[in-house]
């Protein structure tokens, strides 16, 4: 039995929160630097240029990338073999979140209630926090803080199985035409196929943050992430809208076992600057 305390916890996810939002992750710094290398179009190049020099300045000055600090998702991997001391392993995360917006001076963008009084919570907790339990000790953590720009973008759709391959692909090309310059592109787009309704949503997200350049293990999901991409790129959007071919700087899938009677499909969009950071404690 493996022993981590709640302390120990805080302290991480306050460090990933800041970092999350103030340095560009490797595989999104390569991505840009090559699309911009490819692009043809004098103002999509110069746009991407801008966001380069904008992120290799948040992270000189430690300021956020973007206004938008997103709101933020905790996805827990944890060994059955680890015994949380010290309190409420749900609460040392929050306090985590707590810390990192305030001590980082990061926007504070979450609502108390959804509907009728939406006061700001002025910490930006309470985050969405996910466990997935697994045999041994490891205990690994992802946070996602992502904004809403492009949150709002994101779909979801229940469709048949008759609708099949060309389904997919008509309703992952209506939602990126749908988002258009609204979800800040270049993005970065997750899509997840089977399961149900719930399972959907969680598979587009768990696409959406796997590492730029990495593909589906079965290599007919893998063809059709790249077709997809292309097709994405050349919707002509570009970076900020204003035209060129990267739209997108990548497009993952995850499947799941569904029932017979059903296909669902989501896709999950995020600016390029909503990324993730990750830990094993």
């Amino acid at each position: 039995m493996r022993e981590i305390t709640c302390s120990t916890i805080t302290d991480a996810i306050k460090k990933m929160c800041i970092e999350a939002a103030t340095i560009l992750p490797q595989d999104v710094e390569k991505a840009l630097s090559q699309k911009h290398d490819e692009e043809d179009s004098a103002l999509a190049k110069k746009t991407l240029q801008v966001l380069m020099d904008n992120a290799k300045l948040a992270q000189e000055k430690q300021m956020p990338i973007c206004q938008d600090t997103g709101m933020a998702f905790v996805y827990v991997t944890m060994g059955q073999e680890v015994h949380i001391t010290g309190g409420s392993l749900n609460e040392a995360i929050q306090e985590g979140v707590r810390q990192g917006y305030t001590e980082g001076y990061l926007r504070k963008s979450v609502v108390k209630d959804p509907l009728f009084e939406r006061t700001n919570t002025k910490d930006n907790t309470p985050a969405i926090i996910y466990y997935d339990i697994v045999e041994g000790d490891t205990f690994h953590i992802t946070l996602a803080p992502k904004g809403f720009g492009s949150e709002n973008m994101s779909q979801i759709k229940m469709l048949k199985p008759s609708d099949g391959l060309q389904g997919i692909k008509d309703f992952v090309m209506k939602v990126v035409n749908d988002a258009g310059p609204n979800a800040c592109p270049p993005m970065v787009i997750g899509v997840g196929i089977g399961g149900s309704f719930d399972k959907v949503a969680m598979l587009a997200k768990k696409a959406m943050i796997r590492e730029i350049g990495s593909h589906h293990p079965d290599q007919r999901y893998a063809s059709l992430e790249d077709e997809l991409l292309q097709m994405i790129n050349e919707t002509g959007i570009g970076p900020a809208g204003y035209g060129g071919k990267t739209t997108a700087l990548s497009l993952n899938i995850e499947t799941f076992p569904t029932h017979i009677a059903g296909m669902p499909v989501a896709v999950s969009i995020c600016c390029h600057v909503s990324r993730h950071k990750e830990v094993s404690l």
